[in-house]
């Protein structure tokens, strides 16, 4: 095929309507992975052109020394590429999203020429930055008042950051592919009696693996220190094993975010992807709800989490006390799995972050809500298939 036949094959195209950048070619610890979870979700119900930034030669050394130099407070540093490859955008668009899982990917976003003017609404989405960071990387976080909007999964950030950037940044909370995580319509056999990932209170692990000695509990848990900075082989396919094991387990242990790095959280209390999966999984999430008024918005219903003591002086106690109330594990999951299909997959919060730019939802995003109000009728109906083992 010769270029003008390309070109004019081009033009007949429809028109991507949204620009979305993504670091999954360059950033591919696991920890990203529910991020990109969120951007391929749009992707299948929207026209996005999602571009897939590559690394330059020299780039890893190229941005470890930028970094240095945005601590020592180097202003021209925070509008430098950081050893990408350039990315020129060639037409027109609605929309660019940029979605940073923490406050120097805003870095990344300089790879990408042309996003101000070629994109007539410009959306910066940050999933991670606590009130203690905003001092210390002034310069780069002004990078985002070159957006129109700005959206903070942390909601005790918003509005510190607001004072900040003498701007209003908007609250839009993590979500789940409830879809990818839901046993629903064929529920598969709980065969894992505790699922724990990530973080976790010592004193809970010790008394778990006690049982698992003491009394046949199959508890699956991370073996190796930093599970969530490995690179997975797939990142797709690590998301569905994930997802499997989450609604092929009776319990899902969970706490609130960074719960053991104080020095960073510095008091601030967040919402972890983990209740997120765990309740997409219609698990009994046991551990600690996080203590805040976004947790208290987004997880109502009654029994969202089962609480325990981190120093695991009860946690044997709360799951026999499970074990001997079959039906209110049954009534637990179910209502868990239910309220995720209604509230916390990914589209909701897309279509919310289009509410408040005024664009209207997709044809795509209106079939997924309705594919998920029709898995959550199926499990209003569908019996129970879990237990913990005595």
């Amino acid at each position: 095929m010769n270029r003008s036949t390309e070109e004019s094959n081009r033009e007949q195209s429809p028109r991507a309507r949204i620009c979305m950048p993504t670091l999954r070619s360059i950033s591919r610890e696991t920890f990203r992975y529910g991020l990109y979870e969120a951007q391929d979700v749009l992707a299948e119900t929207n026209d996005v052109d999602l571009i897939h930034l590559q690394p330059g030669w020299g780039g890893r050394f190229r941005e470890r020394w930028q970094r240095r130099l945005l601590f020592r407070g180097v202003s021209p540093m925070s509008s430098l590429n950081p050893g990408l490859q350039k990315v020129r955008l060639t037409q027109d668009y609605d929309l660019f999203i940029a979605v940073c899982q923490n406050f120097w990917d805003l870095l990344y976003i300089n790879a990408v020429d042309g996003w101000k003017e070629r994109c007539r609404i410009s959306v910066c989405w940050l999933d991670e930055i606590w009130v203690a960071e905003i001092p210390t990387c002034p310069d780069l976080l002004r990078v985002l008042q070159k957006f129109d909007h700005v959206f903070i999964n942390c909601q005790s950030t918003v509005s510190p950051l607001s004072r900040f950037l003498n701007r209003q940044c908007h609250p839009l909370p993590t979500g789940i592919d409830t879809i990818r995580f839901s046993q629903f319509p064929n529920p598969p056999d709980r065969s894992i009696d505790v699922y724990s990932i990530g973080r976790r209170w010592e004193g809970i692990h010790q008394a778990l693996l006690r049982a698992v000695s003491e009394r046949g509990l199959f508890y699956v848990y991370d073996s190796y220190r930093a599970m969530a900075t490995m690179e997975p082989i797939d990142g797709k396919q690590h998301r569905d094993l994930f997802a499997n094991m989450a609604k092929r387990s009776t319990i899902f242990i969970v706490s609130a975010a960074k719960m053991n790095l104080p020095e960073e959280t510095q008091g601030q209390v967040e919402i972890g992807y983990r209740y997120f999966e765990g309740a997409a999984a219609g698990v009994v999430m046991v551990g600690q709800a996080a203590g805040c008024e976004a947790f208290r918005e987004l997880f109502p219903w009654r029994d969202a989490v089962i609480e325990i003591q981190p120093d695991g002086s009860d946690t044997l106690d709360v799951l026999a006390d499970l074990e001997a109330n079959p039906a209110r594990v049954s009534a637990i999951s179910r209502r868990n799995a239910v309220e995720s299909l209604l509230r916390h997959d990914w589209i909701y919060r897309w279509k919310r972050m289009f509410q408040l730019l005024g664009i209207e939802p997709s044809p795509g995003m209106t079939a997924r809500e309705q594919h998920l109000k029709d898995l959550a009728d199926a499990a209003v109906r569908t019996p129970y298939t879990g237990s913990i083992s005595g």
